[in-house]
């Protein structure tokens, strides 16, 4: 279950997720939210997400994508956040 602090931000950022019908952008997964900031938000909204998802979770939900999803990032973004994330900042 979302929290309202997750729908409010999923709903201010709403412009990352322009191919999602606007009532149905609130029921985003945590993966598809995660990537959309990390890809295309900036870095006030990252920690924003990251003090609303918590640390560890964003972490774990960066290191558990696998294959295609992974592809989704983009190569530089990709490295900043693994090299974030290794680096006991999670």
């Amino acid at each position: 279950m979302r929290t309202p602090e997750i729908k409010a931000f999923i709903l201010q950022h709403s412009e990352l997720f322009w191919y999602t019908p606007q009532d149905k952008k609130v029921e985003i997964s945590d993966e598809l939210l995660v990537e959309n900031i990390l890809n295309y938000g900036t870095l006030s909204e990252f920690k924003e997400l990251e003090r609303l998802l918590g640390k560890e979770y964003l972490a774990n939900l960066f290191f558990t994508l696998e294959g295609r999803k992974i592809l989704n990032f983009y190569p530089e973004v990709y490295n900043f956040f693994y090299q974030y994330f290794t680096k006991k900042h999670a």
